[in-house]
């Protein structure tokens, strides 16, 4: 598939649309900067708020392949972007052993047997034995690709800082081998869930977009495109529902994929509207802490108002 640079909002909005992701006005002008400029995009909000899947359809509507590192505290280099494979660079020391001693025989001085090594060019730290990881991965790609950078403020700041250089110029510098420049320039999409404050000079690399809970109707169309099954009646139900499970202050608000699996539930179990004895049968689909079931519990008939 050939991957393409869009060329209006208009077609933004459709090719999302057509993966099944139903953009905000916002978010379209957004992924179109983001593409026209080459610019990364920072997507900050609340978990559950499509994020992730925004980074999914962008990649599929473009036809880029997706690369994604899942960032986790304690993500390191090696693991990020790239390492060696220091098992493979012994077996071949091992197996040239015989060369590298014919190579020095007659040398005179240490001095001379290094150089005479050193003439055989790098064989033992060359990209044969480079361990490619996400970041390298997308670096190097030869086809388009979008590279999804996903809860970047769980990483390291240290990760930052490794991102900085990429971000800026699109390569990665490896002592051993030099610099290596992306050949297509990936798109890139960070996402973030604010869990801590990311650094400036990370921020003014990227455009930013924040996405929060969608509005009634926006949900509605989400629920109606994803639970299709499901009535119009039951699907305002639950929307309206879960928006007054958000004002409840609870630990773990639920997010537009929970709403989405509730919609399913209750048509797998049969059910066209929720009712009180419904709710309390089917709250662990949507609320996932026990102390929030409990305040949920006692509240159902505000709930389902």
């Amino acid at each position: 598939m050939v991957s393409v640079m869009f060329g209006s909002l208009q077609e933004v909005d459709a090719a999302l649309t057509g993966q099944g992701y139903l953009p905000s006005r916002e978010i379209a002008t957004s992924v179109f900067l983001a593409d026209r400029l080459e610019k990364p995009l920072l997507v900050e909000g609340p978990a559950g708020v499509g994020k992730t899947e925004l980074a999914r359809a962008w990649a599929a509507a473009s036809g880029r392949d997706l690369i994604r590192l899942q960032c986790y505290e304690g993500l390191d280099e090696a693991r990020a972007i790239y390492e060696w494979e220091y098992s493979k660079q012994l077996l071949y020391t091992q197996l040239l052993r015989d060369r590298l001693g014919e190579a020095v025989a007659g040398a005179g001085t240490l001095a001379e047997a290094a150089d005479r090594i050193a003439a055989e060019g790098n064989v033992f730290f060359s990209e044969r034995f480079l361990l490619p990881r996400p970041i390298l991965q997308a670096v190097r790609s030869e086809r388009p690709v979008l590279l999804l950078v996903d809860e970047i403020d769980k990483a390291d700041e240290e990760l930052e800082a490794f991102l900085l250089e990429i971000l800026s110029d699109w390569a990665v510098t490896i002592p051993e081998l030099g610099t290596l420049r992306a050949k297509v320039i990936p798109r890139v999409v960070l996402t973030s869930n604010a869990t801590r404050e990311l650094s400036d000079a990370l921020r003014r690399r990227c455009l930013h977009l924040h996405i929060d809970f969608p509005g009634p109707e926006r949900e509605l169309a989400i629920v109606r495109g994803r639970a299709g099954e499901a009535s119009e009646a039951l699907a305002r139900q639950v929307v309206a529902a879960v928006a007054r499970l958000r004002t409840m202050d609870l630990r773990k608000a639920p997010s537009v994929a929970e709403a989405i699996d509730w919609a399913r539930a209750l048509v797998a179990l049969g059910i066209d509207r929720l009712d009180p004895r419904t709710l309390l049968e089917t709250l662990d689909v949507v609320v996932k802490h026990e102390a929030d079931a409990e305040r949920v519990r006692s509240r159902a008939a505000e709930v389902l108002r």
